[in-house]
């Protein structure tokens, strides 16, 4: 069962351009370590249970995880060897638009490495490249990248 909205006001969404970097979920808020996200892409809700399930297979029964990006812009596709005009195709799947700088996955309760290894499986489930960020502490200071 992939993951998808509810209920939307609209059934299909146009492309949009996906420029910038993200100003919002930047930040590790929720776990200890995070996976951020450095190049743009669309994420299909497949690819995210895919690396939720790469997470906490390696975390064994330790740990939380948080998602914290959702798959709420359909993409539509029309059928094979179909010919142009006619409208547009029915809603196929499901993504989640993420910008460079996106915390997509949250972890605590795991020791560091198990934390970068857990990150490491689940990144190659992704199609955008990313990497291993900690919390930043409360007196200030940036995130630290390893």
């Amino acid at each position: 069962m992939p993951v998808m909205p509810k209920r939307t006001k609209y059934r299909k969404m146009q492309k949009g351009r996906n420029r910038g970097y993200a100003t919002r979920g930047n930040k590790v808020n929720e776990g200890e370590y995070g996976l951020q996200a450095t190049t743009a892409g669309w994420i299909k809700s497949n690819q995210i249970e895919a690396a939720r399930v790469a997470m906490t297979r390696f975390i064994k029964r330790g740990g939380k995880v948080w998602i914290k990006i959702f798959p709420d812009k359909p993409i539509t596709k029309k059928p094979a060897e179909t010919r142009m005009g006619k409208g547009k195709g029915a809603p196929e799947y499901w993504v989640a638009v993420v910008k460079p700088g996106r915390v997509m996955f949250e972890i605590e309760g795991v020791t560091e490495d198990v934390a970068k290894e857990a990150m490491r499986l689940a990144a190659q489930k992704l199609p955008v490249q990313a990497k291993f960020v900690k919390r930043e502490s409360e007196n200030g200071g940036g995130q630290v990248e390893e």
